[in-house]
């Protein structure tokens, strides 16, 4: 059955179906960067809460700001913005649900006018963003924005024709500026510490030098929401399309595919209002710092502890790692270890079992998670995930055994070979540098760990880490994973 608002009627029993039409919606949020995450997590919540008759004026309007965007509009376009969630896990039955909170998407190819136009629409709130770490332009070395990128360039010397996310929010922010238009919510929804900050920080920035009295207006009326945001949602393969096909009998060009466990961590600082998204379960809170310090540095950081040794060893989905003993003691001990100390209390969560569920989580089978998709922009995960945690423990003093193997790996994966001699390809808009950085085994360690911008400065200057990372990396390419792995754990237990 060809997914699409005539035939919702007709699906099997099983599928959930929305209980609102569009009719009975208006669009209240515009969300840039419609992908995967997006479709299982926000407009998820969204759907769940129009599906109770709550918050029907918070409907999304998608917007596309690339060329690679325009697939996706044109298979949401053809089944009326509908898609399916598709939950895989590992306890059986494989629940579906009709999703329709989003109801239009704009590609700025087309018609960058009309994206500032909705932009600066009265009837919108709220607008959201998954842009990835790597979109929002800030050094990770200095923190500063990094006004000489080529887009960012071009838009504020072409500030009525952008081309960059910050372009067109500063576009339509002025325009409802001059029309007496209140601003919206600027929220981030990507996986940034204080991804808010870092929002408010990069568009503030953008816009002191574009327009000095539309910077101080911004900094005045525009609220950034920090959140924290969990789904493991990998990316949707044919095999996806055929299972949901095969045991749903759908046809759904673009339906996501996402895990059971689902958290929405959020600020409740909303300049025009915000959907009752507290009726579906989204957390509100005043500071979202230890949810935020929790997940990056166990899920994500841990993501990153295994998905570069994973590829190496010759594993291509997560559950694979999980389900060698050596990669679950390593990754238990740079949890417990490296990790966990270094966390403050979590209100209302137990670490324990959050780390245990974590487990359970990567171990998934029924979800099939990629590590390419894990793997992907190495270059601005590391900073973000790991390099946090390692300078701590460089201040303090302590064991970096197991933080140099998860830089040593990275290392090595730049090479684009694993131990059987496949070849993979390097995702990360930086992958040419990266991968020069590692051309050469001679002067490597100093080279690599130089880069300040992915490392920093105290890095490269801690004498047992550049050791530890030198003897991880012979350790992977002499011995290979496994006995690297091997080693380090009895060298520990002692």
């Amino acid at each position: 059955m060809k997914l699409n608002r005539f035939n919702l009627s007709q699906l099997p029993l099983q599928v959930q179906i929305p209980r609102y039409t569009r009719a009975d919606t208006q669009q209240g949020m515009v969300h840039i960067g419609v992908g995967g995450f997006h479709r299982a997590h926000q407009a998820y919540y969204t759907d769940a809460l129009m599906n109770q008759g709550w918050s029907l004026d918070w409907s999304i309007c998608g917007v596309g700001l690339r060329a690679e965007d325009r697939r996706a509009r044109d298979d949401l376009a053809s089944q009326d913005y509908l898609y399916s969630l598709y939950q895989l896990g590992d306890g059986g039955g494989h629940p579906v649900r009709v999703i329709g909170a989003i109801e239009q998407m704009l590609l700025a190819e087309d018609d960058p006018q009309a994206v500032i136009d909705k932009l600066a629409s009265p009837q919108i709130r709220i607008v959201s963003l998954t842009i990835t770490e790597g979109g929002y332009c800030i050094d990770d070395s200095s923190g500063e924005f990094m006004l000489h990128l080529p887009q960012i360039q071009h838009d504020l010397a072409h500030p009525q024709q952008p081309r960059s996310v910050f372009g067109f929010l500063c576009a339509a922010l002025a325009k409802r500026r001059s029309a007496g238009i209140p601003a919206f919510t600027l929220m981030s929804c990507d996986n940034l510490p204080h991804n808010g900050d870092v929002t408010r920080k990069a568009l503030l920035a953008f816009a002191a030098r574009r327009d000095a009295d539309l910077h101080d207006w911004i900094a005045t009326h525009v609220s950034f929401p920090n959140a924290m945001v969990d789904r493991i949602t990998p990316m949707t393969s044919s095999a996806h399309r055929l299972q949901l096909h095969d045991e749903h009998g759908i046809d759904d060009a673009w339906p996501v595919v996402c895990e059971p466990f689902v958290q929405w961590v959020l600020e409740d600082r909303f300049s025009q209002g915000r959907p009752a998204w507290e009726q579906v379960g989204v957390q509100f809170t005043d500071d979202v710092t230890p949810y935020e310090e929790m997940k990056i540095k166990l899920l994500n950081g841990s993501h990153l502890a295994l998905t570069y040794l994973g590829v190496l060893k010759g594993y291509r989905y997560v559950h694979e790692t999980l389900a060698d003993p050596l990669f679950v003691a390593y990754l238990r001990a740079f949890m417990d270890q490296d990790v966990t100390p270094q966390l403050a209390p979590v209100p209302g969560i137990d670490l324990e079992q959050y780390k245990a569920t974590l487990l359970q989580r990567f171990a998934n089978r029924a979800i099939a998670d990629q590590l390419q998709r894990v793997c992907s922009d190495g270059s601005s995960k590391l900073p973000k995930f790991i390099v946090p945690t390692l300078n701590r423990l460089i201040a303090s003093g302590a064991d970096t055994e197991r933080l140099a193997l998860v830089v040593a790996a990275w290392a090595l994966y730049l090479r684009g070979v694993d131990e059987r001699g496949e070849p993979y390809p390097i995702a990360d808009p930086r992958a040419d540098f990266c991968q020069a950085l590692v051309a050469d085994d001679q002067h490597l360690a100093q080279r690599l760990l130089g880069v300040e911008a992915i490392f920093g400065l105290e890095i490269p200057r801690s004498r047992s880490f550049v050791e530890a990372f030198e003897r991880c990396f012979n350790s992977l390419r002499e011995r290979g994973v496994s006995q690297t792995l091997e080693r380090l754990l009895a060298r520990q237990a002692l």
